[in-house]
């Protein structure tokens, strides 16, 4: 057989198999579109159930005074949209609990962040300061909410120093073992052609250790709006933990359910959010099995 039928052939061969790829395409994304059309079925199914069994369940067994109903939620709800708190309008109410938690968050994810990779790369501050950390992780950090509100008052500064600790820890010790983890080859190819620990800080660790940082920060602005909640509920004048614990006060249980909704919607959209951002910023990664079931 000669060498130019034998090239018509293996050209043959990949344009098939390019067509079979092209053909197996729709066939993929309907797959994808079905399998999360199923999974969001099931969701919807579960939370119809759960929410039709807790209302039977408190209309004829148990005490609604106690557990609430989802109606009686519903009607809190409505109610704080369409007539206000008895604080003011819940947006104002939102908008004071968001701005604290995104004051706390930003501080906290920053500070977290530089000294996670700083410590991370240098091994004898690390050693140095390794018990001190120790020591300030141990500490119930949701207490310390009391003592910002001595030191600073019922106003935002106490709510924003609480959100700010409890978001912290949990981006630092992510930023640290990031920056540990990077390869090690990279960064000593990187020194022999010339550049600097900055260069090497710049353009191999912080990239190397953004997924790590990314993973916290999809559960740190949760632990910001938890500061801030519990900062209110400590001592305030506005925000959702001031409903909340105004709620728990006068025994109102569906607006303490009620505060608890609004508050888990605000931390849904933020996380939200931030996928869509780590979507855009690490276009460069490779897709993950995880990543490849979500979508």
């Amino acid at each position: 057989m000669s060498g130019e039928h034998l090239s018509t052939v293996d050209n043959g061969a990949v344009v098939m198999a390019a067509e079979q790829r092209d053909a197996g395409v729709p066939d993929l994304v309907a797959r994808r579109r079905r399998r999360r059309g199923a999974v969001w079925a099931v969701r919807l199914a579960a939370v119809v159930v759960w929410l039709v069994g807790w209302q039977l369940t408190a209309t004829y067994w148990i005490d609604p005074f106690y557990y609430s109903k989802p109606t009686a939620i519903w009607s809190r709800l409505v109610g704080w949209f369409s007539h206000g708190t008895a604080f003011g309008s819940i947006w104002t109410q939102i908008a004071v609990t968001l701005q604290e938690a995104v004051f706390g968050f930003a501080i906290g994810a920053v500070a977290g962040v530089v000294l996670g990779i700083v410590l991370g790369r240098a091994r004898f501050l690390a050693e140095v300061a390794a018990p001190f950390i120790k020591a300030a992780n141990a500490v119930p950090r949701i207490v310390l909410a009391s003592l910002f509100i001595i030191w600073f008052g019922l106003g935002m500064s106490s709510k924003v120093a609480t959100a700010m600790v409890l978001v912290f820890f949990a981006v630092f010790f992510n930023a640290f073992q990031g920056a540990r983890e990077v390869d090690r080859n990279l960064v000593d190819n990187a020194r022999i052609l010339g550049a600097s620990r900055i260069a090497v800080l710049r353009t191999i660790v912080v990239p190397s250790a953004t997924s790590w940082i990314f993973a916290s920060l999809h559960s740190a602005f949760g632990f910001a709006l938890i500061g801030a909640v519990v900062g209110e509920f400590t001592g305030a004048d506005k925000g959702l933990g001031l409903l909340i614990n105004n709620a728990q006060g006068t025994f109102d249980s569906a607006g303490i359910y009620a505060g608890m909704i609004v508050v888990t919607v605000l931390a849904l959209v933020a996380e939200w959010l931030i996928s869509t951002a780590e979507k855009r910023l690490l276009r460069w990664r490779p897709p993950t099995a995880s990543a490849e079931l979500q979508t």
